[in-house]
C-alpha cells in the first residue's frame, strides 16, 4: 500500500478483493468504494484515464505532488467585460467568491454574484452586483446534515426530502440561466454574461455557457478534477490485494464515481432544463465529468503550502491559494470587548451555517468539555442558534468576523469549511475539525496531517471525552508551532491575485475586442462588401442609431463554442443507444400529443361542473343564483387544437431525428470501431450545418481508400516492429479490418452524413428562442450603454469615422481608448 494511502488510514480490508455490488455509505456519508485488480483494469480501459507513471512516494506525498508555480499573466488584461460568479452553497462558499469578485472590479470588469437569495445584503454591502437563483441554504444545509454523502438515507427518502431537493435544483437552474441575461433586479441595469466563473454545485456553468458561447472557468475549494494522487473527498477507497500501480489508479477512478452517481440522480432534471435553453439531451454516458471532457479550466482556492498541485493535473489546472476578502471594518460589542480582555485567552468553537438536529445536546457537550479543561471559549450560535448559561468562562456571541476574532483567540473548533479552516491556519491557531460533510473530512485530514490539530471528530461520533482530548491537542506548544509553520507560507500567498491571474490566462484566448472602441468585447460580427467588424455592444447601438448598420445583418459571436456529442465505440452499442433514445423520445411525444387536448377538454368539463353548482335553488320562491359566464366552448376546442397539432409537431421532430440518428450512429460507430485494437482513426469535428455534413463525408470517403490502403503496409510493419513474424500476421488481420469497416462507414455515410448536417440547419432555424432572446438582451444593453454615454458627441464622431475607415480599410483597427 502507498505511503499516501497509510497517510489518509483507509481502513481497507486486505484479505477480501472483490467489488461490492454497490458502494456502501459510511457514516460521514462517503462513498466506501471496494475494488479488485480484474475490475480497476476494466475500469480504466472504459474511462481512458490520461493515467502517467507510478509516483515513488519517499515521502508520504511530496513527490505524488509538483511544486505549484503562480499562475503567470505578464500582459495587462484590458478588455472589461461582464462576469457573473455562480455559487451555490453555504455563506462560506460564497464569502471567497466574493473576494474575488471584489478584485475581479478592480480590473474594471462588472461582476455580479448569483446566489442565494439570503445572501443578498452580504453581496451588496461588498459593492457586488447581486442576482437571486432561489434555493435554501438553510434547507440545503440541514438536508446536507442528514445525508453527508450522495446517497441519500432511508429517512429522507420517506420525508420526501429528494423530490424537495430536486425541486429545488430546478429553481436554481432557471436562476442561473436567468442571472446570465435578466436586468438587475433592483436598478434594472440590462446585463448579459461575457463569461462565467462557477463553482461545481451550480450544475448550470456549462450548459448556461454552451447557450451563450462564452468562456467558463470553474473554481472551487475541494478537489473536483481526476487525480491519480488522492480519491475523490466524497470517496473512502478500501484496497484489497492490489499494487501501488493499480492503487492510483483506483484514486483516478473515483472521481468518475462520484460524478456517474450525481449525473444519475440530476441528469433529467438538466436535460428538461436544457431543452429551455434549445439545447439538446446529453445522453448518460456523456453527462460525467464534462469539465474535464471539454479542457474547462479549473483553479483550485486552497494553499499548495498544504495541498500542492498533483503532477497528472494539466495545465488547464491552477491551485491558488485560499481567497481572503479584505478585513472588514469591525467594532466588537461591550459585552465581547470586556469578555476577551478579563481573562486568558479563550478558544473560538462555531459550526457556521451547518444546520444540527439537536443544537441543545452539543451545546451541552461543549459546556461540559469546557468546564472539564478549565478553558475559556467564545461559542458561536451560529445557524444552528447554539445557547447555553453563559459565566466568565464561556461567551455566546453572534454573526463577528473570523478575520478579526480569530486573531484574538488561542485555538479554533469548527466544521471544517475551506474558507474557515483557511482563516484559522492563516492566523497560525491550532484546528480541530468536526466535520459534517462534503469536504471537511479531506480538510480535517490535511490539519491534522500537518500536526495543527487533532484528527477529525465526525459529527455522529462527538463525545465529552474527544472533545476533551481535543482541546488538549490544541493547548500543546507542538500544534501552535505547527500552526504558525503554515501561518508564515500561507501569508506570503495571494490566492485572490493568484485566481485573477489565472482567470484572466485562461480566458486570453476567448477574448475578441470590439474593433472601433478598445477594451470593450465584441459580441457582432458584421459584413459588407467583403470586410468584416467586429462589433462591441454600445459600438453597434450607435450605428444602428446613425443608421450606418442594419440590426439584422448583425451576426452573434460566440467566443468559446462548446460542444457536447455523444461518442460512438462500435456500431452496435451506437445503434441499440439511438434506438432506445429515438423510442423513449417518439413514445413520449405520441403520449403527450393525444394527452395535452384531452387534459385542456377536461379542464373545461371541470369548470362546466363548477358552473352548474353556482345555481343554486332557495326555497319555495324559485331563485336562482345566476351562474358565472362560463368559458367559450369554441375557445376551448381551439386550445386543444392547438395542443394536438404542437404536440403532433413534437411528434414529427421526434420521428424525424431518430430516421437521422439511427443510421449515424451506425456510421459513426463503424468509423470508431478500430479504436478499440489501437488504431487511432481522424476526428473530422461536429457536424453543425449541412455544408459541415458533406465535408464530413467527402472527408470520410477520401480517408477511408487512403488510410485504408496505406494500413496495409503500415500495420504489418508496426505489427513486426512489436511482435515480431506473428506481428506481421495480426497487422495484415487489423489492416484488412480497418479497410473494411472504413470503406462501410464511407458507403454508409452518403446518406447518414449530408441527411445528419441537413437535420442540424433545420434545428438551428427552428430553435431559434434562445438565440433571439439573447440578441434582444444584448441590443438592450447596448442601448443602456450608449444612455449611459450621453451626448458624448466625440465618441459618436469617433465611432461612425472610425467605422467608414474600416469599411474602406484605411486604418488599423483597436486605435480607440473608451
Amino acid at each position: 500500500m502507498s505511503q499516501y494511502t497509510d497517510y489518509y488510514q483507509y481502513e481497507g480490508n486486505l484479505a477480501d478483493a472483490t467489488l461490492q455490488q454497490q458502494p456502501t455509505v459510511q457514516d460521514d456519508g462517503r462513498l466506501e468504494l471496494q475494488l479488485d485488480s480484474r475490475t480497476i483494469n476494466a475500469l480504466t480501459r472504459t474511462s481512458k484515464p490520461k493515467l502517467g507513471r507510478v509516483p515513488q512516494l519517499s515521502h508520504r506525498w511530496s513527490k505524488a505532488l509538483a511544486p505549484q508555480p503562480r499562475p503567470a499573466d505578464s500582459e495587462p488584461f484590458t478588455t472589461k467585460l461582464n462576469i457573473v460568479i455562480q455559487v451555490v452553497g453555504s455563506r462560506g462558499d460564497v464569502q471567497p467568491f466574493v473576494a474575488l469578485g471584489t478584485e475581479l472590479k478592480r480590473h474594471g470588469h462588472r461582476v455580479r454574484l448569483a446566489t442565494h437569495n439570503t445572501f443578498e445584503s452580504f453581496v451588496h454591502d461588498s459593492g457586488l452586483e447581486f442576482y437571486p437563483i432561489g434555493g435554501d441554504p438553510t434547507e440545503l444545509m440541514a438536508y446536507m446534515v442528514r445525508n453527508p454523502g450522495l446517497i441519500p438515507s432511508v429517512q429522507s427518502l420517506k420525508a420526501g426530502d429528494i423530490g424537495k431537493k430536486r425541486i429545488m435544483v430546478e429553481e436554481m437552474l432557471r436562476g442561473c440561466w436567468l442571472s446570465c441575461v435578466n436586468p438587475d433586479p433592483i436598478t434594472f441595469a440590462p446585463f448579459v454574461a461575457d463569461a462565467i466563473i462557477a463553482n461545481p454545485p451550480s450544475f448550470a456553468h456549462i450548459h448556461c455557457a454552451q447557450a451563450l458561447g462564452i468562456p467558463l472557468h470553474m473554481m472551487f475549494t475541494m478537489p473536483w478534477t481526476s487525480t491519480e494522487a488522492f480519491p475523490h473527498p466524497l470517496v473512502n477507497v478500501k484496497f484489497g490485494r492490489v499494487d501501488a500501480a493499480e492503487q492510483i489508479k483506483v484514486n483516478y477512478l473515483s472521481y468518475g464515481v462520484v460524478e456517474v452517481l450525481t449525473w444519475q440522480g440530476l441528469g433529467d432534471i438538466i436535460n428538461k432544463w436544457r431543452a429551455t435553453l434549445d439545447l439538446e439531451d446529453i445522453a448518460f454516458s456523456q453527462g460525467p465529468r464534462l469539465t474535464e471532457k471539454l479542457d474547462i479550466p479549473f483553479t483550485y482556492c486552497w494553499s499548495p503550502a498544504l495541498v500542492p498541485k498533483p503532477r497528472d493535473w494539466s495545465e488547464n489546472v491552477d491551485v491558488c491559494g485560499f481567497f481572503f476578502r479584505d478585513p472588514p471594518d469591525y467594532t466588537p460589542p461591550p459585552a465581547l470587548a470586556e469578555f476577551l480582555r478579563d481573562g486568558p485567552t479563550p478558544i473560538y468553537i462555531g459550526f457556521g451555517s451547518i444546520v444540527i438536529d439537536d443544537p441543545n445536546a452539543l451545546s451541552h457537550m461543549l459546556l461540559e468539555a469546557i468546564r472539564i479543561t478549565g478553558t475559556r471559549a467564545l461559542i458561536s450560535r451560529g445557524w444552528s442558534k447554539l445557547d447555553g448559561p453563559q459565566s466568565d468562562n464561556v461567551m455566546f456571541l453572534g454573526d463577528c468576523p473570523h478575520e478579526w476574532l480569530f486573531q484574538r483567540v488561542s485555538a479554533v473548533m469548527h466544521h471544517g469549511g475551506a474558507g474557515t479552516t483557511a482563516c484559522g491556519l492563516l492566523y497560525g491557531k491550532p484546528t480541530t475539525i468536526v466535520p459534517f460533510f462534503g469536504d471537511q473530512p479531506f480538510w480535517g485530514k490535511m490539519v491534522a496531517s500537518a500536526g495543527a490539530g487533532p484528527e477529525p471528530i465526525p459529527q455522529k461520533a462527538i463525545t465529552v471525552g474527544r472533545l476533551v482530548e481535543a482541546i488538549e491537542f490544541c493547548s500543546a506548544p507542538q500544534a501552535a508551532e505547527a500552526a504558525a509553520s503554515i501561518a508564515s507560507k500561507m501569508q506570503s500567498e495571494n490566492g485572490v491575485k493568484q485566481a485573477v491571474a489565472s482567470f484572466h490566462k485562461h480566458l486570453r484566448p476567448y477574448v475578441v475586442e470590439c474593433d472601433i472602441i478598445k477594451g470593450r468585447p465584441a459580441v457582432w460580427e458584421y459584413s459588407r462588401r467583403r470586410n468584416t467588424i467586429k462589433l462591441s455592444k454600445l459600438a453597434a447601438d450607435i450605428l444602428m442609431t446613425h443608421l450606418k448598420i442594419d440590426g439584422n445583418k448583425l451576426k452573434q459571436i460566440e467566443t468559446r463554442k462548446i460542444i457536447i456529442e455523444t461518442r460512438r465505440w462500435d456500431p452496435l452499442t451506437g445503434v441499440l443507444a439511438a434506438v432506445l433514445s429515438a423510442t423513449t423520445d417518439v413514445t413520449r411525444a405520441a403520449v403527450r400529443a393525444f394527452k395535452q387536448p384531452v387534459r385542456t377538454l377536461s379542464r373545461r368539463d371541470q369548470h362546466d361542473q363548477r358552473d352548474e353548482l353556482n345555481s343554486i335553488e332557495l326555497g319555495p320562491t324559485n331563485f336562482y343564483i345566476r351562474p358565472k359566464e362560463s368559458r367559450s366552448c369554441v375557445a376551448v376546442t381551439k386550445s386543444a387544437a392547438l395542443a394536438f397539432v404542437l404536440g403532433l409537431g413534437t411528434l414529427v421532430k421526434a420521428v424525424a431525428t431518430a430516421i437521422v440518428e439511427i443510421p449515424f450512429a451506425f456510421t459513426e460507430g463503424l468509423w470508431q470501431f478500430p479504436r478499440l485494437w489501437g488504431h487511432q482513426v481522424r476526428d473530422f469535428g461536429v457536424i453543425r450545418d449541412w455544408k459541415a455534413g458533406l465535408a464530413t463525408w467527402l472527408q470520410v470517403l477520401g480517408f477511408a481508400f487512403y488510410d485504408g490502403l496505406t494500413g496495409l503496409f503500415v500495420q504489418p510493419y508496426r505489427g513486426a516492429k512489436e511482435d515480431g513474424p506473428l506481428g506481421v500476421f495480426k497487422g495484415i488481420a487489423k489492416a484488412i479490418a480497418n479497410l473494411h469497416l472504413m470503406l462501410l462507414a464511407a458507403a454508409v455515410g452518403t446518406g447518414a452524413y449530408p441527411l445528419r448536417g441537413i437535420h442540424q440547419s433545420i434545428l438551428y432555424l427552428i430553435s431559434c428562442k434562445t438565440r433571439r432572446s439573447i440578441q434582444l438582451a444584448r441590443r438592450l444593453e447596448g442601448r443602456y450603454l450608449a444612455g449611459k454615454a450621453g451626448t458624448d458627441r466625440v465618441l459618436e464622431h469617433e465611432v461612425l469615422d472610425s467605422f467608414d475607415k474600416l469599411m474602406r480599410r484605411e486604418v488599423p483597427r483597436h486605435f480607440m481608448f473608451y
